[in-house]
């Protein structure tokens, strides 16, 4: 169903506009306080998610992955009545002027095999809920995040598509709950191929390290935050040329379809991801393991070069590698048509930037996505002092230098 996407090189067309996207944020509690996603912040609920990509954070299109849960949809549903949100015509639910899809996270295991996520996007509130009524008597508790359900992922993906849905999984590599990490070697052992719209890449892989598994090469490529907070919305984010924030145009742009497209994706360095790199767990270093040195199958047992422990927290560098070999491929294949990846150094990662800062640079400039993308060089050092200052446009560049994270520890942005 998916295709690479368009690299748009001169700008959108007429009527259509570039939209930030970050399409897989949890809810941590409803509005009554029942939680949903257990290790999420309770600040996020359903309202405070819209509010807070409205009024800080410049994104548009936003993927609520917990809308299945009954007690969101009672949110959901109270916010409509009191017309602070409305269903908007082409998909999603509308605040102000930010669309929030209705998404879930679902976990399926098959039978001798780890478990891996997958994302399923409906386009109204109704599809969604009939969609609840679908998992309750597949799932133990469905008013709860990331759920086991009771059915293979073939028979996910007929139901996502019956019901006119997006069908994404969900960061593909990470060693935890994902299809490469966890579950396969080979996405079409347990998937239908022709039933995905597109991959998450997630927070420690890029375009470059998924260019080396040739069966994703059809698919388009998205990088969202997989927020358990309000503060690490956008931590990644696509940018989308579309008519307006939708779920319908967000399926032509995964598509390609009527100059819709993906402009490019904006990810962490993949070095700041939680787990790049190998990390034992037993005497708690990040290993440098070299690539050719990764066992290709993820049940192999590797043990600690340093300390002999066989609990290694396998990092994703190494094991996009083994796949690309197992594939006969040792040099990524990146097709001239699929958008950029373009490395994105949040606000938050950044040296000095500290909350107050943050809340100054956000009375200046408005949203985390003008500071990131188009304040000058001398604005910037008027509010932020030039020593942080710099380091944004470092980032901004490419030129900040990084610390590499693994086993569940997040990078870090270098001072100096």
């Amino acid at each position: 169903m998916g295709g690479t996407g368009t690299t748009l090189k001169h700008g959108p067309g007429a009527g259509l506009r570039r939209v930030f996207a970050d399409l897989h944020l949890h809810i941590g509690s409803t509005g009554r306080g029942e939680p949903v996603k257990i290790s999420a912040s309770r600040a996020l609920t359903f309202r405070n998610i819209a509010h807070e990509a409205a009024c800080r954070k410049g994104i548009r299109l936003l993927g609520v992955i917990d809308a299945h849960s009954p007690g969101v949809q009672r949110d959901i549903a109270e916010l409509l009545d009191r017309g602070e949100m409305a269903e908007a015509p082409g998909g999603g639910i509308r605040y102000r002027d930010v669309t929030l899809l209705l998404g879930t996270e679902i976990e399926v295991k098959e039978p001798g095999r780890g478990p891996a996520h997958h994302l399923v996007f409906l386009r109204d509130f109704e599809a969604m809920r009939s969609f609840t009524d679908w998992l309750k008597e597949r799932m133990t508790n469905v008013g709860l995040s990331s759920q086991r359900i009771r059915a293979s992922g073939p028979e996910l993906q007929r139901e996502t598509a019956a019901r006119g849905g997006l069908f994404i999984p969900a960061h593909i590599f990470t060693p935890h709950r994902s299809l490469y990490g966890s579950c396969t070697d080979r996405l079409s052992d347990v998937l239908d191929p022709d039933l995905i719209d597109a991959v998450e890449l997630g927070l420690s892989a890029d375009t470059a390290m998924a260019g080396l598994v040739p069966e994703l090469d059809r698919y388009p490529f998205l990088t969202n935050s997989d927020a358990h907070s309000l503060a690490r919305i956008g931590r990644e984010y696509n940018s989308l040329i579309l008519g307006e924030p939708s779920f319908d145009e967000l399926r032509k742009a995964l598509r390609g379809e009527d100059g819709r497209g993906i402009a490019a994706n904006y990810g962490l360095d993949p070095r700041l991801g939680k787990y790049h790199r190998t990390h034992c767990a037993g005497c708690g270093t990040t290993l440098d393991v070299e690539d050719g040195e990764m066992p290709a199958s993820p049940d192999a047992v590797m043990r600690c070069p340093l300390c002999g422990s066989a609990k290694l927290i396998r990092g994703v560098s190494g094991r996009v590698h083994a796949l690309g070999r197992l594939a006969g491929r040792n040099v990524p294949r990146i097709d001239a048509e699929r958008p950029p990846y373009i490395c994105q150094v949040p606000l938050e990662f950044i040296p000095g930037v500290g909350p107050k800062l943050l809340d100054r640079l956000l009375d200046r400039f408005g949203t985390e996505m003008n500071v990131l993308h188009d304040a000058s060089p001398e604005a910037l050092a008027e509010t932020a002092g030039d020593k942080t200052a710099a380091l944004i446009l470092a980032a901004r560049e490419g030129r900040i230098g990084l610390k590499a994270g693994g086993g569940g520890r997040y990078g870090k942005a270098l001072s100096g």
